[in-house]
């Protein structure tokens, strides 16, 4: 598991064992929550792309962006949870600093496209309530298709980026208290100096996060003003539910990034990190798609065309 440099007061680590909550007594319970959080995830964010795909009133912009929002919540959940499993499982694991690069990239990648698609909903609910008559034209599928490719190229490059944190060597300690191979507990474990890569967790902090809030924030402040104009109650609120959906999950996905990487870190226990690290690992991918369906009119009737259909042919869906 480590190397000893010659010459050096300190081995340096080429694989790590993962050792989140394997010191809890409750180790089978947690399992078996996270097993079933997990299969609700699959089978959620799956049904819901099938459901967009095969049903025509769901090929609209919004469910268009909803279905890519639904393969990186799948995608990213799958990147950490069935190894969380396992360390559960097994009581630790370890796993070589090439394959907790890899997870790290890929992690980084989804939830970073994810933070892109998120800002650009936020611009279609926009367009849907403050320009209703130009949707079409302000939405074709040409700009749909560049809007989702410019959200992975982004993601891609924010995870490039972040990735060059195993460039440092890594000595000591090899345990990570963590539910994967984040960049927070690796850190812990750097030989000397870190500043380089904490710096490039601020870059990522302000130039990503941020600028993907100030997109949501200024869509938002326009939906506000365009409701505040319609006169009766009842209108209000049917507009405003158009996007209720989609705020919610964004207070979901940012509100626990935000807790986890732009707060000090210096008085964070390892406890806090883990548990938030659930939340948005775990827990945001599930609910999404449970959001999306219980509030959305639209989806709500898909389903239920679906299941009809599945009964009068006496087939599963």
């Amino acid at each position: 598991i480590a190397e000893w440099i010659a010459g050096r007061n300190h081995t340096v680590v080429t694989k790590f064992i993962l050792i989140a909550f394997t010191e809890r007594p409750e180790w089978l319970p947690l399992f078996l929550v996270f097993l079933s959080f997990y299969l609700v995830t699959l089978l959620g964010n799956a049904g819901m792309i099938i459901l967009i795909r095969k049903d025509r009133w769901l090929h609209t912009p919004m469910y268009f962006f909803l279905s890519h929002l639904s393969f990186v919540d799948f995608s990213y959940s799958s990147v950490t949870v069935p190894q969380m499993l396992g360390v559960l499982l097994e009581h630790g694991a370890v796993i070589s600093q090439a394959r907790c690069a890899a997870q790290f990239f890929l992690f980084t990648f989804f939830a970073s496209t994810e933070c892109y698609l998120l800002a650009i909903m936020a611009y279609d609910c926009y367009v849907v309530v403050c320009q209703p008559l130009l949707y079409v034209t302000v939405m074709p599928e040409k700009d749909r298709l560049g809007l989702v490719t410019g959200a992975y190229v982004a993601g891609f490059s924010s995870a490039f980026v972040r990735v060059t944190a195993f460039m440092l060597s890594f000595c000591g300690n090899n345990e990570i208290n963590f539910i994967f191979c984040d960049l927070l507990p690796l850190l812990k474990l750097t030989c000397g100096e870190s500043y380089t890569q904490e710096v490039v967790i601020i870059v990522f902090a302000i130039f990503v996060m941020p600028a993907c809030i100030l997109v949501i924030l200024v869509s938002y402040l326009f939906i506000i003003v365009a409701i505040m104009k319609i006169r009766s109650a009842g209108g209000q609120a049917k507009t405003f539910s158009t996007c209720a959906s989609h705020l919610t999950a964004v207070a979901l996905f940012f509100g626990t990034l935000i807790f986890m990487y732009l707060r000090d870190n210096a008085g964070q226990s390892s406890e806090e990190e883990r548990v938030v690290s659930v939340l948005y690992t775990v827990v945001t991918p599930m609910l999404n798609p449970l959001i999306y369906s219980l509030r959305n009119k639209e989806v709500k009737e898909a389903v239920m065309k679906a299941l009809s259909r599945s009964k009068s042919s006496g087939r599963p869906l």
